[in-house]
């Protein structure tokens, strides 16, 4: 039995690999409609072998169709989803929007799946930020095993996570620095070509940007309130994919040798982890591929119980349209779509 299946946001970048992985995972798909603002009807996106033409999200039916992806600004979710929810479908939301409602889950499949049975509540399912869904995905295990005590992450974010106003300006400054001269940022506040920027988001008052805090507020989520994390968020001159230095300090004992092991049995997670000059993973690589990837890996002397870890994983995938499909799967696994009979 598949379902009808609507995607919100569909011309950008990730709503566009929401479509590409439906299509690749053989998703239960009876019919797929492609939703975005006014401006956008018509244009036709991909699924498949087949292209689509969008629909306008003022005048679409929602209670015509069993699931809706979202890959929206903040605003549009708080304006929308809660609306399409009341219509019946569950919306698999992937902006910040309802991350810390109460009633919403925010879920990560290979670290709190039983808290899609929460689903219904306000049938709405938050999407985490991209560079939270790779930290937790590695994280869970390890806490598992030996309880950890506090996380210090510094991230190297690629521009694909500023949508694709931020690719193009990476690739315009880029050209402009060897061939058109010089040209003022746009999406970013300084210059991203051949250069990183300590910033991402917006300050709060304790000097931490909302990137920033988005990552230890749904880290507490989804894993563990008691957990201390600590975040310099950077971004970083590459197109798809982010990088996250983290270290690790435990309650329990735990050595890098049983760490390589667990990681390596943990879903979701590849470790390529080789004392080489070519025995680690970069985002580069990373790209377009499903897992998390962990190399790396080695302890921390300066802490009793400790360890350091270098994370990839590609963000438009794993940390945005991927698992939001993979949330689809698993809801599709314990049978919490309601389904509506096709005309």
């Amino acid at each position: 039995m598949g379902y009808r299946v609507a995607v919100v946001g569909a011309t950008g970048n990730v709503g566009r690999e929401m479509l590409n992985i439906l299509e690749e995972v053989n998703f239960p798909v009876d019919k797929i409609h492609a939703i975005a603002s006014r401006k956008s009807i018509g244009v036709q996106v991909s699924f498949g072998n087949s292209n689509i033409a969008c629909e306008d999200v003022e005048q679409f039916d929602f209670s015509t169709v069993d699931l809706v992806l979202m890959s929206v600004s903040g605003s549009f979710s708080k304006q929308w989803a809660a609306k399409i929810g009341a219509a019946g479908p569950i919306v698999i939301d992937n902006s910040s929007a309802w991350r810390m409602d109460p009633d919403v889950p925010l879920i990560v499949p290979e670290v709190n799946p039983d808290d899609v049975d929460f689903a219904h509540k306000k049938n709405i399912i938050a999407n985490p930020n991209c560079s939270t869904a790779q930290l937790v995905v590695a994280l869970k295990p390890l806490h598992d095993r030996a309880r950890i005590k506090r996380v210090v992450v510094a991230t190297y974010q690629s521009v694909s996570g500023a949508g694709k106003e931020g690719m193009d300006e990476l690739w315009d400054q880029t050209k402009g620095v060897f061939v058109l001269g010089p040209s003022e940022p746009k999406k970013f506040p300084k210059q991203i070509a051949f250069n990183v920027i300590p910033f991402i988001g917006a300050f709060n008052d304790d000097g931490y940007t909302d990137e920033e805090a988005k990552m230890w507020n749904e880290t507490h989520k989804m894993i563990d309130p008691a957990i201390k994390l600590t975040v310099t968020c950077v971004r970083v001159p590459v197109m798809v994919g982010h990088s996250e230095a983290v270290n690790i300090e435990f309650h329990d004992p735990i050595d890098e040798d049983e760490a390589r092991e667990l990681l390596r049995e943990s879903p979701g997670i590849i470790v390529i982890d080789k004392r080489d000059d070519k025995g680690y993973i970069t985002p580069k690589e990373a790209q377009g591929e499903f897992p998390v990837f962990i190399s790396r890996i080695r302890n921390d002397p300066t802490v009793e119980h400790g360890l350091n870890l270098w994370v990839v994983a590609d963000n438009l995938r794993k940390g945005a349209a991927l698992n939001a499909v993979q949330i689809a799967q698993l809801l599709d696994e314990r049978g919490l779509i309601r389904t509506k009979a096709l005309a």
